[in-house]
């Protein structure tokens, strides 16, 4: 992982203005009230026996750890957020604003900055066991709910 290049990436992320609807940018997507970007997407794991898929996990997390303590530097120590309650709750029915209900359906928690009028959003995603993982920041103005 390049700690510089993701930085740059979330900095341009915090100085865009938020979309109002979907859709694609440079670095990532886009949605009311938010962008997201992939900063790091590993390999899949289709012939994997395990050990890789858990070595790519734990390495992924030390990067958006190492990530996090630079952003710690820059607007104090992030909050811990499980998105597995809010997963819980877009399964049984409740509306979850974007983009924590989508978040919720592949991130199992975040680390999350409250900057300004905006939050700051890094976590590690995988769809499926045997797709890559990717670390994801996220910036939004909704409120994690």
């Amino acid at each position: 992982m390049d700690i510089a290049n993701c930085l740059a990436v979330i900095d341009r992320l915090c100085a865009r203005e938020l979309p109002a609807e979907h859709g694609r940018t440079d670095v990532g997507t886009g949605g009311p009230g938010y962008l997201t970007a992939a900063l790091e997407t590993s390999g899949d794991f289709h012939e994997d026996d395990g050990t890789e898929r858990e070595e790519t996990e734990a390495q992924f997390e030390a990067d958006r750890d190492a990530l996090g303590e630079r952003l710690a530097e820059r607007w104090g120590p992030a909050a811990a957020f499980g998105l597995a309650g809010v997963f819980l709750r877009t399964m049984a029915g409740e509306e979850i604003p974007e983009p924590w209900g989508t978040l919720a359906s592949h991130v199992p928690d975040v680390q999350v900055w409250r900057a300004a009028d905006r939050w700051i959003a890094l976590g590690v995603s995988q769809w499926d066991g045997e797709l890559p993982f990717q670390l994801l920041a996220v910036v939004t103005s909704t409120d994690p709910p």
